[in-house]
């Protein structure tokens, strides 16, 4: 075959289109047992119709790509925020497998996460050796400081308890008896990844503060940024709060681990918040989270038990980022500087050279709960009107307050909100009430070549380009970042339709 020559080496995009592939593809296909490419090609066609849409929309029993993880991935994006600590997985190695590569591909980094290797054996008895095995060897070659843990499927059905689990493994010296072993139970089968990274959260933050309760305050600012894959806000937010002359403890911060300099030496554990500086958060001024629903438990944990005021702000657009400024304003005292009121005008001039091509636009957005909130709450700002929203982990709260931000506003009054639907919902919609553009993460590419709407990739993950993760879309340079990936897909689609010279290109926009 060709590929035995070294010279010759073909990119995947080229490989399979070799004679000899095309002729193993052919040949396969009398084993397959599958219709004629006519009945494929009129199956097809029908399946964008209204009338399969309805089959579609009545469908229970099945998911289609939806768009949304399983609640440990979550678990362990929340763990890597933390000085030193190592994400511990109870459960099979296939999954923690998974987990890393997802985030492998996404960040472009090392992502480190260990398992318990539960196999036959511990799915019948139980993965309590597994556990005292897996946390002394974890302990011993890595390390770390901290071991969060989390579980997988196999462990929550057949009912492991990690904390007596840990008191066993502690008692048997797996790990030194003062050593923090937070956890949480993450069953993949309900709930989803941000489920997971709440779950992780609030075990972490009970573990690390128990005991320590001051009588009076540090005088900080507590940020829990959720569910957050951009690395660029979590630099901003921190920027922002430089800025403003704002003490603060960014909980958790893996800006650093999921984007660290090239120097030439491996560090396991990279950045993170100081544990120290964790375990004082319980005594700080005032909480906020920049995602609700990936942090609802964590937040009424902090308020009931750490008697400590709460509230959310998404520093998304001109709106949001105003609302958290003001916030961090009036909890600190501190005012505003010229420089960000400065940078404020100039994304509010981005956005007016930019809004004629943005006014009125159809848009179909897919999502996390809080991220499909800050980009609804900024399409409306610019004059787009969303039309399909698909949320596969909605809930009735979520539904609720993005409802009543459409209803604020005049572009949001032909949208409707798809609650637990999937990509292949999202799908029918396209076809039968085609929109100008589709917002979200790379899985989107089926539906761009399949409906040809033109994607936008904002979301996790992004696995088809690079570096996007790398940028803000948090505060007024992020809301010109936003802007920036909206407006010019437009504008290349534009490019794509009027390409034929002196045929569809007639409006001469590079004359001088």
């Amino acid at each position: 075959m060709a590929q035995n020559n070294i010279d010759n080496i073909k990119d995947h995009a080229t490989l399979f289109h070799q004679d000899e592939y095309q002729e193993l593809f052919q040949a396969k296909k009398q084993f397959e047992g599958g219709h004629s490419p006519e009945e494929v090609a009129r199956v097809a066609d029908w399946t964008k119709t209204w009338e399969y849409r309805e089959k579609n929309f009545t469908r229970e029993a099945l998911t289609v790509n939806p768009a949304k993880a399983c609640q440990p991935l979550g678990a362990i994006l929340a763990a890597v925020g933390f000085e030193g600590t190592l994400p511990f997985v109870h459960g099979s190695q296939g999954c923690v497998a998974y987990f890393r590569s997802h985030f492998t591909r996404h960040f472009k980094e090392p992502f480190s996460a260990v398992s318990s290797s539960m196999t036959e054996d511990a799915a019948v008895f139980g993965g309590l050796n597994n556990m005292i095995d897996g946390l002394a060897n974890s302990y011993n070659l890595y390390k770390p400081k901290m071991i969060a843990l989390c579980t997988t499927c196999m462990a929550e059905v057949i009912g492991d308890d990690l904390g007596a689990f840990i008191k066993t493994s502690k008692e048997k010296g797996s790990v030194p008896e003062d050593f923090p072993v937070p956890y949480a139970h993450t069953p993949s089968f309900v709930g989803s990844h941000i489920t997971g990274y709440d779950n992780m959260m609030k075990g972490i933050l009970s573990n690390l503060t128990e005991g320590k309760k001051q009588a009076t305050t540090n005088g900080k600012i507590n940020f829990i940024p959720g569910f957050e894959t951009y690395i660029g806000n979590l630099r901003e937010v921190k920027r922002l709060a430089s800025l403003m002359g704002v003490n603060y403890t960014l909980l958790a911060d893996n800006s650093d681990y999921l984007d660290s300099p090239n120097d030439g030496e491996y560090r396991m554990y990279q950045g993170g918040t100081p544990l120290e500086d964790a375990a004082d958060s319980i005594n700080a001024e005032a909480t906020i989270a920049f995602q609700a629903y990936s942090t609802t438990k964590t937040r009424e944990y902090i308020t009931k038990e750490w008697k400590q005021t709460t509230s959310v702000t998404r520093p998304v657009g001109i709106r949001g980022t105003d609302e958290f400024l003001m916030k961090l304003s009036e909890l600190t005292g501190q005012p505003i500087p010229k420089e960000l009121e400065d940078e404020r005008g100039r994304a509010v001039d981005a956005l007016t050279d930019s809004q004629a091509w943005l006014h009125g636009k159809r848009v179909a957005l897919y999502g996390d709960p809080d991220l499909v909130i800050g980009l609804v709450q900024f399409l409306l700002e610019v004059g787009a009107e969303p039309v399909h929203i698909v949320v596969s982990n909605s809930n009735e709260v979520f539904e609720q307050e993005l409802q009543a931000i459409l209803d604020a506003s005049p572009f949001g009054n032909t949208a409707k909100i798809w609650g637990g639907k999937d990509l292949w919902h999202m799908r029918s919609l396209l076809f039968t009430e085609p929109v100008d553009l589709l917002i979200g993460n790379s899985y989107g590419k089926y539906l761009w070549r399949d409906t040809h709407t033109p994607l936008v990739r904002i979301g996790y993950p992004i696995f088809d380009r690079h570096h996007l993760h790398r940028y803000a879309t948090y505060g007024y340079q992020g809301a010109i970042n936003l802007l920036n990936w909206i407006v010019n897909t437009l504008l290349d689609e534009l490019d794509r339709n009027t390409i034929v010279p002196a045929k569809t290109d007639i409006s001469y926009d590079l004359i001088r």
